[in-house]
């Protein structure tokens, strides 16, 4: 299952990525207040999704260090989730771009589960 030679060039992490630079942009918008609450932790959340998912594809080796980075990405991701619906509830993003990006993040971590139900296919010598 791990054919990629770089955690670059995994979907999962490629995904999570653009992802990330989704919020980045949104984000952008947010009320000069929420720099340091809201705005940082969106960023900071969404950011450590496809951090994680490079250091857990350098963990293929040990397959629970492996799960446990790959959990770890899977509940920033939902941490994401809720930043975003903070944003929402406060009107600093639409309905729309909520939902594409809310959207992105439930594919991101279904490749996660994906990923770590399948963690012995992804270890390597």
């Amino acid at each position: 299952m791990a054919l990629a030679s770089t955690h670059r060039e995994l979907k999962v992490y490629i995904k999570a990525f653009d992802a990330s630079m989704n919020i980045y942009q949104c984000s952008k918008s947010f009320p000069k207040e929420e720099i340091y609450s809201l705005t940082d932790q969106i960023r900071r959340s969404s950011r450590s999704v496809s951090a994680n998912i490079a250091e857990a594809f350098r963990r293929r080796k040990y397959p629970k260090s492996f799960i446990s980075k790959l959990n770890e990405c899977e509940a920033e991701a939902a941490e994401t989730q809720n930043w975003l619906d903070y944003a929402l509830e406060y009107h600093f993003i639409s309905d729309k771009i909520h939902k594409e990006i809310d959207n992105e993040y439930n594919d991101i971590i279904a490749m996660l589960i994906k990923m770590r139900l399948h963690a012995d296919s992804w270890k390597i010598d």
